[in-house]
C-alpha cells in the first residue's frame, strides 16, 4: 500500500510539473514579459509576426518578441482553446494591445523533462 501511494505522488507531481510550461507562457503573455517566455524557448524557434515570419535562436527571439510588445503595448492575453496531440501542446488565444488584437497560436513539444515553445504566430485579428 505504501508502494502505491508513493507511486500516485510521483505520477501527480510528474503530471503537474508537465503542465507548468503552459501556465508561465501565459503568465508571460499576460504580462507582455519577452524574458520570461524566453525561459520555455527550445534553442530555435519560429516567429510569425505581421512584419516579419522567421527562424530564430533563443536569444535572437527573445528580442524580436521583446521589440513587438513594446510597440504594441501589451493589455491581456486570453485563452481561446488549448489542446494536446502527440505529446506536442498547442494554445490559441488572443493578444489584446493598444494597438488592436492579435490572434496567437502556440506551439510547444515535450523535450527531455520540459515543454518548450517551437512555434508563436501572432495575426492581426
Amino acid at each position: 500500500m505504501k508502494q502505491f501511494l508513493i507511486l500516485i505522488s510521483i505520477v501527480g507531481l510528474f503530471s503537474f510539473t508537465k503542465s507548468i510550461g503552459f501556465d508561465e507562457v501565459i503568465i508571460a503573455l499576460k504580462e507582455g514579459n519577452a524574458s520570461k517566455m524566453a525561459q520555455q524557448f527550445d534553442k530555435t524557434i519560429e516567429i510569425s509576426i505581421p512584419t516579419k515570419s522567421d527562424s530564430y535562436s533563443k536569444t535572437q527571439a527573445e528580442m524580436i518578441l521583446k521589440d513587438f510588445f513594446s510597440a504594441n503595448g501589451v493589455k491581456n492575453f486570453t485563452v481561446i482553446h488549448k489542446g494536446e496531440n502527440n505529446g506536442s501542446k498547442y494554445c490559441i488565444g488572443n493578444l489584446i494591445t493598444r494597438n488592436g488584437t492579435f490572434r496567437t497560436t502556440i506551439y510547444m513539444k515535450q523535450k527531455a523533462d520540459k515543454q518548450l515553445i517551437q512555434e508563436i504566430s501572432f495575426e492581426a485579428a
